[in-house]
């Protein structure tokens, strides 16, 4: 008799989640033969190096915990001139990559994130944030002089870069109301230097982008001829080049398709240029599924680079100054992140792995993509997965978990997801949600989310229920509605509006009242909720619609709640006071208060707690209820 779907006997654990490191990032040096990247271990972030074919070693310890700390983090080290430059919490050092002691630049106050080291391997430009103001400050690689500003006046900047010659900086900047991805502005520093041979700003020019734009990652060619970026103008993120001596903007790449991400976090990558500056390398995200492209710069004739097919989604790509190898991270719905290399054509090398990788693609579940019509009739993106593979499976369609990504700006990639396997393992089905208002389908797209946060990423998803429940790949009685952050607001608000709907409900530090959001939240995101639902005092009314807290007595399904003590994003009092709703009425949940967790759960028996606590709820609520 076959096992009903839901108790399958899995070989995905939380512990086995919890046992893998997260791979943040990874450069080369400048000779292309070492390779350094950026590791966490739960809370611990530290460098490691790889030359040639020696064994990896660590460059930094536990002492050093390496973390770019402005915003959501990211832009945690650059590598240049035989060193390292990195980021702590308050400081920034540099390290040679031959190994000794780590020298500080900076003195230790506010955060730091994104260090760029220029040419000649002696200024250090970064991101700096201290109380409340950000900007672009510069310090000498040695720290033999008090770091100088450099770039103030806006509410953010991000990623700098050098020109090779060394007399000019770009950088991307903007200001609130704007996210970095609905307007930010492409800005050129030129250089000049005192009677004490410091380099001041002389002078700072926009050079494209408002605040109806979006610029990421700007990239000096090597040969200094060219300013690249990327640009949302034309509704999608394309590759563009910027002529600096005619000043002539030339648009390079035309696909339908995304070739940025959203800046959520300082230091992100999604191409980079030859070492001859005859092309770029630019990962491209059509329906959630990357491919590498190399596009020609005179031409614009983009080709897929090969070697890579078995990779579904890949990021922070980094070329090899002088060898052109490319490394970047790797993975796919079968193939758990990797940081890998690919040199010549198709020489491929996998430097490390996330976790054991001690599964066959037969006992997991592939990522598909698939499109559904929302209540009105438009078009809804996302990733279905199916039950992994069984020689037996049971009759009747599975239980479905619906899985809303945060953000809500934001995108489900077809990469490897061990929250995704955890259940497909044990019989369920899984749809990720990419509703109206996320990113990666073009820029109408996401600005359908434009004072409509809680209406489609709530309809989007009920519809994807009724779609695969009448192609009978789900169950409809028995969906599950799953969330974290804005994803875990989409859980709180669907159970109001569409109570009886869904079976049961997980939500992690879920947003339960916009008006505390708005006070309370770190800057970054202190003024989302502008383009997300309106201004404040004119939006009061629907900020009240769109705070689960004021209509929790219309939650009457099951719930389980989890909530970090330490979150600046979403404090625990947004989930404190849905909790006390329920508990008052005598409605099934659970609450799970971790201490110590901040936006998202770093210790290993954290993340074991979480998952052993779904699977029993899910056994007791839905299973069988």
């Amino acid at each position: 008799m076959s096992e009903a779907y839901g108790t399958w006997k899995s070989p995905v654990s939380g512990a086995s989640i919890a046992s893998g490191v997260s791979l943040r990032d990874v450069q080369w040096d400048d000779a292309g033969e070492t390779l350094v990247w950026w590791e966490n271990r739960e809370k611990i972030g530290v460098l490691v190096a790889q030359t040639g074919t020696d064994a990896p070693r660590d460059l930094t310890d536990a002492a050093l915990n390496v973390s770019g700390a402005v915003g959501y983090g990211g832009g945690a080290f650059t590598v240049g001139a035989g060193s390292v430059v990195f980021a702590t919490k308050s400081r920034l050092y540099r390290q040679s990559l031959a190994g000794g002691a780590a020298l500080a630049l900076t003195p230790e106050f506010g955060s730091c994130a994104s260090p760029a080291l220029s040419a000649d391997g002696r200024w250090v430009a970064y991101v700096h944030s201290y109380e409340h103001v950000d900007g672009l400050s510069i310090v000498d690689a040695e720290g033999a002089h008090f770091p100088r500003k450099l770039a103030y006046g806006t509410d953010f900047v991000m990623q700098p870069v050098w020109h090779p010659a060394g007399r000019h900086i770009a950088f991307v900047a903007w200001n609130h109301p704007q996210m970095p991805w609905n307007g930010s502005e492409l800005r050129l520093v030129e250089l000049a230097f005192d009677a004490s041979g410091l380099p001041y700003a002389q002078d700072i020019v926009t050079l494209t982008g408002d605040t109806a734009t979006a610029i990421f990652q700007p990239a000096f060619s090597p040969d200094g001829r060219y300013l690249s970026y990327i640009s949302d103008a034309s509704g999608w993120g394309q590759v563009y080049l910027y002529d600096l001596a005619s000043q002539r903007h030339i648009q390079l790449t035309r696909a339908e398709a995304e070739h940025g991400t959203p800046a959520w976090a300082q230091g992100m990558r999604t191409y980079g240029w030859s070492s001859d500056s005859r092309a770029i390398l630019t990962l491209r995200n059509q329906r959630a599924f990357f491919s590498l492209q190399r596009c020609d710069v005179e031409s614009g004739d983009c080709e897929t680079v090969a070697g890579l097919d078995e990779y579904s989604e890949m990021e922070q790509i980094n070329v090899a100054p002088k060898t052109d190898a490319i490394a970047m991270i790797a993975s796919s719905s079968l193939i758990p992140p990797r940081v890998i290399s690919l040199r010549g054509q198709g020489s491929l090398q996998i430097h490390r792995r996330r976790g054991a990788e001690n599964l066959g693609a037969d006992q997991l579940s592939a990522a598909q993509a698939i499109t559904w019509s929302g209540d009105d009739g438009g078009s809804v993106h996302g990733l279905y997965y199916p039950p992994a593979l069984r020689d037996s499976p049971p009759a009747g369609a599975p239980p479905l978990i619906v899985n809303i990504h945060g953000g809500p700006t934001s995108q489900r990639y077809a990469g490897y997801s061990s929250e995704v396997q955890f259940f497909t393992t044990r019989g369920y089905a899984v749809l990720q949600v990419n509703h109206r208002g996320g990113t990666g389908y073009g820029k109408a797209y996401m600005n359908m989310h434009r004072g409509n946060w809680g209406v489609y990423d709530v309809s989007d998803s009920l519809a994807g229920v009724n779609y695969l429940a009448q192609a009978g790949l789900a169950d409809g009685s028995k969906a599950v509605i799953m969330g974290g952050s804005a994803g875990g607001f989409t859980v709180l608000q669907s159970l109001v509006e569409h109570p009886g709907f869904y079976k049961a409900g997980i939500c992690s530090y879920g947003v339960s009242n916009q008006f505390g959001l708005l006070m309370d939240t770190h800057k970054f995101e202190e003024r989302y909720t502008y383009w997300l639902l309106g201004e404040l005092p004119e939006a009061a009314a629907l900020y009240r619609q769109r705070s689960p807290v004021f209509h929790a007595d219309q939650i009457v399904d099951p719930i389980i709640v989890f909530q970090g003590t330490d979150d600046v994003v979403v404090p625990q009092d947004q989930s404190d006071s849905i909790v006390a709703s329920l508990k008052r009425r005598g409605i099934p949940h659970e609450y799970h208060l971790f201490e110590g967790e901040g936006h998202g759960w770093r210790q290993a028996a954290t993340i074991e707690t979480y998952y052993n606590a779904i699977e029993r709820f899910l056994l007791q609520h839905v299973i069988y209820a």
